[in-house]
Formats: C-alpha cells, structure tokens, sequence
C-alpha cells in the first residue's frame, strides 16, 4: 500500500479537473491526439483524486497531505 502525499483541496481539485475533462464539457481539439492526451490526463487525475497518491508528488518529494 502506498502512502498518500495529496491534501484534501489537491484531490478536490483534481476531481474537478477530471470531471470537466471526462464529462461533456471536456475541450475538443482539431488534433485527435490532443484529445486523446486531455483524456488520459483527465482519467489519471480521476484515479488519484480516489487513491490518494501521486507518481510525480511522489518523484519529486513532495507531500502536501496533513
């Protein structure tokens, strides 16, 4: 099990970000490839608001759960 380093208002506003990303709202692009990156982007954001946890918090050292 990994141990969380996202805050509450971190994983909050990554809902939020996955939410407007993933719903109807979600930008759309001319480029096929770009709307395939803001749908990766927004499922990974998604997942992490849940888990808790952050590769790049976690890479980067830093820990904004307290």
């Amino acid at each position: 099990m990994v141990k969380k380093n996202l805050g509450n208002l971190d994983r909050i506003l990554r809902f939020a970000l996955a939410f407007w990303w993933l719903g109807p709202w979600t930008p759309d692009f001319s480029f096929v490839w770009a709307n395939w990156i803001i749908m990766i982007i927004g499922w990974i954001a998604l997942i992490e608001s849940f888990v808790g946890w952050c590769w790049l918090h976690n890479l980067l050292k830093i820990n904004n759960k307290d």
